[in-house]
C-alpha cells in the first residue's frame, strides 16, 4: 500500500511516501514543499495546494497520513499553520484518498512505543524501521516518513475510514 504521510506547516510541508506492509517496509522518498515567507498567506496557501495536488497527481498514493495540530505557543504561528492543514486536507479530500490524522502522542506510540519520545527518537525509529542508512532530512521530511510508517501500521483499517 502507497501511503503519504504528510507534516504541515506553512513555510515548509514535509512529506514521505512509503510502500509495503509493516513487515517490509519502504521509504520510497522523503521531500519538502516551501513557500517564501514575503508572500502574501493567500498565495503561500495557492503554492502548497498547487504542488500538493501535482504530487498526488504523480505519486498516486492510496492513503495519506496528516497529523493533527497541537497547541501553540505562538498563536499567529499555529494560526497559520492550521490554515495551510486546512488547504492540504481539502487538496487531500478532493482526490478522494482516505485520510488518517493521528495526533502527535498517538504517532510517537505507534513509532517508539512512547508517547511522549522525543524528536531523537522519533527519527532514530523511522531510520531503523525503514533501514535507512541515515535519519532523513529535513526534519520535516522525517516526520512526515514517521507519518507514513503509521499508514502501514493502519493501514488494514484504512478501508474503514473511507
Amino acid at each position: 500500500m502507497r501511503i503519504l504521510g504528510i507534516d504541515p506547516g506553512l513555510a515548509t510541508i514535509g512529506m514521505g511516501l512509503a510502500d509495503g506492509t509493516i513487515q517490509e517496509p519502504c521509504a520510497l522518498e522523503w521531500l519538502t514543499i516551501e513557500t517564501k515567507a514575503g508572500l502574501p498567506l493567500a498565495e503561500r496557501l495557492r503554492e502548497i495546494e498547487d504542488d500538493l495536488n501535482a504530487y498526488l497527481k504523480e505519486m498516486q498514493p492510496e492513503l495519506a497520513v496528516i497529523e493533527k495540530l497541537y497547541f501553540s505557543v505562538n498563536e499567529k504561528t499555529a494560526l497559520d499553520v492550521a490554515q495551510a492543514r486546512g488547504v492540504i486536507l481539502a487538496t487531500v479530500a478532493r482526490t478522494g484518498i482516505p485520510i488518517i490524522e493521528p495526533t502527535p502522542p498517538e504517532l510517537k506510540s505507534c513509532i517508539t512505543g512512547d508517547g511522549s519520545a522525543d524528536k531523537k527518537q522519533m527519527q532514530q525509529m523511522v531510520k531503523m524501521l525503514f533501514r535507512l542508512d541515515e535519519i532523513p532530512h529535513p526534519d520535516d521530511a522525517a516526520d512526515a516518513l514517521a507519518l507514513a510508517a503509521f499508514g502501514l501500521f493502519q493501514g488494514k483499517s484504512a478501508s474503514l475510514i473511507a
